[in-house]
């Protein structure tokens, strides 16, 4: 980070009530632009213009140089966004992405670069999806912390439907005023949110929505729900409530904990007029307040019922039990994640096994199976971890053996094979105990 953007972020945290009103020439700057250029990575889709970073940076310098003299004329304007899909449980069709042009990526970039300093000090701690130095497994922990150590009886889980494509684009640029006084930099904002999507040969208009994709998407989809959720909950809601309460928030994906149903019941009847307010809409299937925490399990024994679960983050939270007997808060990677996950590597493998040999195929399948558990290998989670390997393993075997049948492995050449690639073994990469954490101190 630059050191103007860096003295930004310093006015921005000394004094929270201020409106910065001259930023635009920081996107317009050139330097600046180079830097965002340098960082955009080189093997991202392309957008409806087909240009690379590489085409674009053959002529870099005249190209930042046409560039910045637009943006400073505001005779700038976005091109529409590709539309892509990725796939998404659940959903025929998939997650859908927009992809933007090269050119346009720099600009989002530069934009970011100069937006994030002034909000990453104003967000709540209960903030954690996409802000720099957070991740998901910080946003677990603090969740597991709380549970397992504060008077928590009730947990909230919810779900906000659709939230990328309703995000209204009058709300948005209100909030953004709150901090933001220089008009250049709204109007921008405000054509990259209309830019348009193009999709089967036609391009419809943004009335509303921040596409998933974008490179300045995640930031503006914390921006709206600082305001709509965050402060709403540290400062309306907490206050009113009669025992404890807590809220966590990774990028759309919420869950409140408190010590009183009557405070959850609360809060989950004023939360869909609160989301409505703001042209968003709970998805009701999806939301729902059970009794968790360190008495749910004896609770529900007693009623002969099992003790309810949730899921938040990939991850299934149950109430578990030490080997003493007491309370503990227990993960396991979600089934629908992790048959996801199998899918994915599946389709992957029925695809690589037509273009790479068996050696690069095991060395890629190697990689994904590790990237799985450099995520859910956490504490409590090694059986469903060991679950994936295996399966994987078994699916990986399969599509080997299908791109030549008179080379086929059987178990003792796969085994081998798999030692020698050093195949992936489930480690516990992650602790998430935090009685472990807490005798260690």
């Amino acid at each position: 980070m630059s050191t103007a953007l860096k003295r930004i972020g310093e006015k921005a945290r000394n004094d929270p009530q201020l409106v910065f009103t001259s930023l635009y020439h920081h996107v317009t700057d050139v330097d600046n632009l180079r830097t965002c250029f340098e960082a955009l990575p080189a093997d991202r889709a392309v957008g409806i213009d087909g240009v690379t970073k590489e085409q674009y940076g053959t002529n870099l310098e005249a190209n930042l140089q046409d560039l910045s003299e637009r943006l400073r004329r505001m005779g700038y304007r976005p091109q529409p966004k590709r539309r892509s899909y990725i796939p998404k449980p659940g959903s025929e069709k998939g997650r859908p992405l927009g992809i933007s042009c090269c050119e346009d990526k720099l600009v989002e970039l530069a934009v970011k670069r100069v937006l994030e300093p002034i909000y990453e000090v104003q967000f709540e701690d209960s903030s954690y999806g996409y802000r720099p130095g957070c991740s998901q497994h910080q946003c677990l922990d603090a969740l597991g912390r709380t549970i397992q150590q504060q008077r928590v009886n009730h947990v909230v889980e919810a779900d906000i439907r659709n939230f990328f494509g309703k995000v209204a684009h009058d709300w948005m640029l209100e909030f953004l005023r709150h901090r933001i006084g220089d008009p250049r930099i709204i109007r921008l904002i405000a054509r990259m949110l209309k830019s348009g999507i193009l999709e089967d040969g036609l391009v419809q208009a943004s009335e509303e929505g921040t596409p998933q994709g974008s490179i300045l998407s995640p930031l503006l989809s914390n921006i709206y729900l600082h305001y709509v959720l965050d402060l709403w909950f540290s400062r309306v809601v907490g206050p009113r409530c009669r025992g404890e309460a807590y809220y966590f928030r990774f990028a759309d994906d919420f869950v409140a904990c408190f010590q009183s149903r009557q405070d959850a019941q609360a809060f989950m009847e004023a939360l869909g007029g609160r989301l409505g307010k703001f042209r968003l809409a709970l998805a009701e299937e999806k939301t729902r307040c059970i009794e968790f925490g360190r008495f749910a399990r004896e609770n529900a024994h007693r009623r002969g019922a099992k003790p309810e679960e949730f899921t938040f983050i990939g991850f299934t939270h149950y109430c578990g039990k030490t080997k003493k007997g007491h309370f503990k808060l227990k993960r396991r990677t979600s089934r629908k994640k992790l048959g996801a996950s199998l899918r994915a590597f599946a389709e992957w493998a029925s695809r690589a096994r037509h273009k790479l040999t068996k050696a690069e195929m095991i060395r890629r399948a190697k990689a994904r199976v590790q990237g799985h558990l450099n995520y859910y290998a956490i504490t409590d989670n090694a059986q469903q971890c060991s679950r994936f390997v295996y399966y994987a393993t078994r699916i990986l075997r399969q599509w080997l053996n299908r791109k030549s049948q008179r080379k086929a492995y059987n178990w003792d050449q796969m085994n081998q094979a798999l030692t020698w690639f050093r195949w992936p073994r489930v480690r516990i990469g992650i602790d998430l105990n935090p009685f472990r954490r807490a005798e260690a101190c």
